[in-house]
């Protein structure tokens, strides 16, 4: 099974698009993405093969998620939600736990920002929501970007519920943080807290950003009329 999903995406690859995604994950050495390779499938494309496949065991989604091309990772991902989705639609506990500790075992094989976005907060932020989450606090004090990144978008699914506890705590620890992917995803998350309650949101802002990265307070001001962005943008 796992050879046809990979010929499919193969026969999908183009390679014009794989050398651009080469350049927009930034694959080059030094780079967050080095090393990374692609067919060239479209993400659409990739949507349908998930779907079509979505049926295959976690053994099979787990060898697609340590695959060395980017497309192959991304199937496997939108089948683990797949699966999460079914198994919370039928109150299946084991099966979440074991799709959510099966993401976490495998944190290195979800190694570049789209998807990090995609799935974090669909498996772990899902599953913890009703559970103790302390491990979005060890997951964000790690030294690794990637389980920093999945310990702040993890959150979007509290926020969804607005519950943004855990979006302001994690974005304290991560505040300070220098790399550019970390304080996107920091003011993406403060945006979103925004769009459901300004004044927590303002809350955070008057208490930070005299200090905090610009990237992370332009993001997280992007919403706001251009009386207020001035204000915030001033230091």
């Amino acid at each position: 099974m796992i050879s046809k999903i990979i010929s499919e995406l193969e026969s999908l690859g183009s390679s014009e698009r794989a050398i651009h995604s080469l350049r927009f994950f930034k694959t080059a050495p030094g780079q967050y993405g080095h090393g990374d390779i692609f067919y060239g499938a479209s993400v659409p494309e990739t949507r349908i093969i998930a779907k079509k496949y979505k049926n295959i065991g976690l053994n099979d989604v787990l060898k697609l998620l340590k695959n060395k091309y980017h497309e192959c990772r991304l199937v496997a991902l939108m089948i683990l939600i797949e699966k999460y989705n079914c198994a919370d639609k039928e109150k299946d506990y084991a099966t979440k736990k074991i799709i959510y500790e099966m993401y976490l075992d495998n944190t290195k094989y979800i190694n570049n920002w789209d998807l990090v976005d995609l799935s974090a907060h669909k498996i772990v932020g899902a599953y913890l929501y009703d559970k103790n989450r302390e491990i979005l606090y060890a997951l964000a004090k790690s030294n690794d970007l990637w389980k920093k990144r999945i310990s702040i978008i993890s959150t979007y699914y509290f926020i969804y519920r607005k519950d943004f506890n855990d979006t302001i705590k994690i974005s304290e620890i991560l505040l300070n943080d220098n790399h550019d992917l970390l304080q996107k995803a920091v003011g993406w998350m403060l945006r979103e807290v925004g769009k459901r309650d300004q004044n927590i949101e303002e809350k955070f802002l008057n208490k930070y950003y005299k200090v905090m990265p610009r990237t992370t307070l332009r993001y997280a001001i992007e919403r706001f009329d251009d009386n207020k962005k001035k204000y915030y943008m001033k230091k």
